[in-house]
């Protein structure tokens, strides 16, 4: 049976197939490879694409390495995700920006015209499963032979179905079209996915080559759409079970927006040469800090980014239960600057068991793609956001089965305080948040400091609801009110809330959520004790840590109660919670614009409003 035989497929997409010039179904991951460089013997390959005037776009160089390909865009604002990239086209309810809010034009006519591109060219076609193949959302990609590239990097991110193993009747219910030249005719240049959510399938145009936008975070949007109509979401987040020393298990899942510290909370410590953990380094007096946690917790992963949460996977203990909605994961390697930084990963990247795809590094044709040496954006000025696709199945230790989530905790990054330059930098080590505050910071979700993961990074902006909504299609407030009966479902799950990057005036890197995870695995199931909690100075950051014990080793107060720094002090900590305050509630303020807002959700909103205290939010939720 010829492979197109295969498949249940609109007429349109049946006869544009038909009418290509050619078209490949991969068998396997080096096809891709060989594709992605125009010929087995290739070792270099530029994709380019004529445009209607007649110029050539040059869109991306690939090169052949010895440990896989990799991808390098000339246009340096092609190598991070533009955070305004998702249009909608459909008149379903949505809060996102329509296709005629942003284009001149019927968004119908230009379908047809991307639609008609494709006919009469050499062709890749890439079928996969949404989610997992237990979820039913099968999918098709659909775009120029010339950029398999792109599809190695959805076929490692999302798995994809050779043709002797594709069943018959096959139906997609997502479609990708891949068309970069219409960024460019259409577009302005910029990077932009439009959904087009019809009744019966969830089309994809992607215009771009990054894939983070449309392989990665324009599926995470078919997924929320499909959750959103069948009453359950999927967390932006990665999960970690976690074994001590003394084989205590404990599963976390660790949320937030991106550079939150999702992929960092899957990896072992960065230690010193002596195998000391450095704590981190007081930016007004040089003072470095340490932690001597030589024997610190096995690791086994679970998600990197996306936790899928359907109903059929929820037990009946009061537990969140997850389970990857990902084949592979986009890990951001912008912290690895120098070889022996992360040795695991390095080694798996170096020599991997199967070519793997790099993006944003350095590369010449046969070489060893090493992940420390960054595309630079300009002269001496290192690309923030280099990325490598892990396949699940060579990442070491991975756990494959769904997890009851004991923890779940939220990160954010936050920037130095200090009495000088007082900001939102005040968060400690640790803090313990009741469910109703638990929910609020999952509202606003701060991108918080230095983000290197998008293009916009000024200032403190927000991801929104969930920390996913830039990917969402639909409601706000669905979503909202989706995460607030997930919470109430699943008592047992408690919160926490962890920085990254500045404690007060100590610069830290992660560190801080390596520190957490090993006292909160160490802890185990047991409850905190109240007089081991302080009410934190503001109400937002919930309790505070007391004191903090690691394997014998104390952590100071100061770094878990960030006022007691003698370089901040109680008057710049307060103008940084009212910054944090001020924003929290700028962001809330258009969930009360909702009728339909959750009832308990809007009372939660209107304490924060008015200047609750901590036992406000107890009383509305309380905590376990």
């Amino acid at each position: 049976m010829d492979t197109l035989d295969k498949f249940k497929l609109p007429d349109e997409v049946r006869q544009l197939l038909k009418e290509a010039s050619s078209i490949v179904f991969p068998k396997t991951k080096e096809e891709i490879v060989d594709l992605a460089l125009g010929g087995k013997d290739n070792e270099q390959f530029e994709v380019t694409y004529e445009m209607p005037d007649g110029s050539v776009m040059h869109e991306a160089t690939v090169m052949r390495c010895r440990n896989g390909l990799a991808a390098n865009y000339p246009d340096s604002y092609m190598r991070r995700r533009d955070p305004d990239t998702l249009i909608v086209a459909d008149d379903n309810p949505s809060d996102k920006t329509h296709f005629t809010e942003r284009f001149e034009g019927d968004f119908h006519k230009f379908r047809g015209d991307v639609l008609e591109w494709f006919k009469g060219k050499d062709l890749i076609v890439l079928p996969f499963y949404a989610g997992t193949e237990e979820l039913g959302y099968n999918s098709l990609m659909i775009g120029p032979k010339n950029s398999a590239f792109f599809a190695g990097a959805l076929a490692d991110l999302q798995g994809f179905i050779p043709p002797s193993e594709i069943p018959n009747g096959f139906e997609p219910t997502t479609f990708i079209y891949l068309a970069p030249p219409f960024r460019h005719t259409h577009c302005g240049g910029k990077q932009v996915v439009i959904h087009n959510r019809e009744n019966d399938c969830h089309e994809l145009f992607s215009l771009n080559l990054y894939p983070g936008p449309s392989a990665k975070k324009g599926i995470y949007g078919v997924l929320l759409s499909m959750g959103e109509k069948e009453g359950w979401v999927t967390l932006h987040g990665s999960t970690v079970q976690i074994i001590t020393p003394y084989d205590n298990e404990v599963n976390i899942v660790h949320e937030g927006a991106s550079g939150g510290g999702k992929s960092e909370m899957l990896q072992y410590p960065h230690r010193e040469s002596d195998g000391r953990l450095m704590l981190g380094q007081n930016t007004v007096t040089g003072e470095k800090t340490h932690v001597p946690n030589f024997q610190g917790c096995q690791l086994f992963p679970v998600t990197d980014d996306m936790a899928l949460c359907p109903p059929k996977l929820q037990e009946k203990d009061g537990k969140l239960v997850v389970s990857d909605a990902e084949d592979g994961w986009f890990v951001r390697v912008n912290h690895i600057k120098h070889y022996g930084v992360d040795t695991i990963l390095e080694g798996l990247c170096t020599c991997p068991p199967e070519p793997l795809v790099f993006l944003n590094m350095y590369a010449v044709p046969n070489s060893t793609c090493l992940i420390w040496e960054h595309t630079e954006d300009e002269p001496g000025v290192p690309c923030p956001n280099p990325r490598v696709i892990l396949p699940r199945r060579i990442v070491p230790d991975i756990q494959n089965d769904p997890v009851s989530v004991d923890i779940r905790s939220f990160g954010i990054r936050t920037p130095p305080c200090t009495r000088e330059n007082p900001t939102y930098g005040i968060v400690g080590v640790l803090h313990l948040l009741p469910p109703a505050l638990a929910w609020l910071w999952r509202m606003v979700s701060p991108r918080g400091h230095a983000n290197p993961s998008i293009t916009d990074t000024a200032g403190m902006s927000s991801e929104g609801v969930g920390s996913y909504w830039p990917f969402a299609t639909g409601r706000r407030v669905d979503q909202a009110n989706l995460l607030l009966e997930q919470i109430l479902k699943t008592p047992r799950t408690r919160y926490v809330l962890i920085p990254n990057q500045y404690l007060g005036a100590w610069k830290t890197g992660f560190a801080p959520q390596w520190i957490a995870r090993e006292y909160l695995a160490r802890r185990g199931s047991a409850k905190f004790r109240r007089d081991h909690l302080s009410a934190s100075r503001c109400p937002l950051l919930g309790y505070s840590m007391k004191s903090m014990q690691v394997e014998g080793s104390s952590i100071h107060e100061s770094f878990l109660q960030v006022e007691k720094q003698p370089e901040v002090g109680v008057e710049a900590y307060d103008k940084g919670a009212k910054i944090l305050t001020d924003f929290f509630k700028e962001e809330l303020a258009k969930y009360m614009m909702e009728d339909d807002l959750d009832d308990l959700g809007r009372r939660i909103i209107n304490c924060c409003m008015n200047d609750g205290g901590l036992e406000d939010y107890e009383n509305l939720t309380p905590l376990d």
